[in-house]
């Protein structure tokens, strides 16, 4: 059994993504519709899991796709 111990996605959004394109939380939040609370949420690792909306809406600004972070 595999027992690694993977990222949390939203530390892959902030790594990989967010500070790739040198983009802030809010102007993230603004820029996919969501609020900043939320997005912040979790990029800080405070939600457990990225919600299903947030997939669908990564997938729309062209950030990978749906099931690529519904997998996470």
């Amino acid at each position: 059994m595999d027992m690694m111990n993977h990222p949390h996605p939203g530390m892959i959004l902030r790594e990989d993504v967010l500070k790739a394109l040198d983009m802030a939380v809010g102007e993230a939040a603004k820029h996919l519709g969501m609020s900043r609370a939320s997005i912040s949420r979790v990029v800080n690792g405070r939600s457990s899991a990225i919600s299903y909306d947030l997939t669908i809406r990564l997938e729309a600004a062209g950030v990978s796709t749906a099931r690529f972070w519904a997998a996470l």
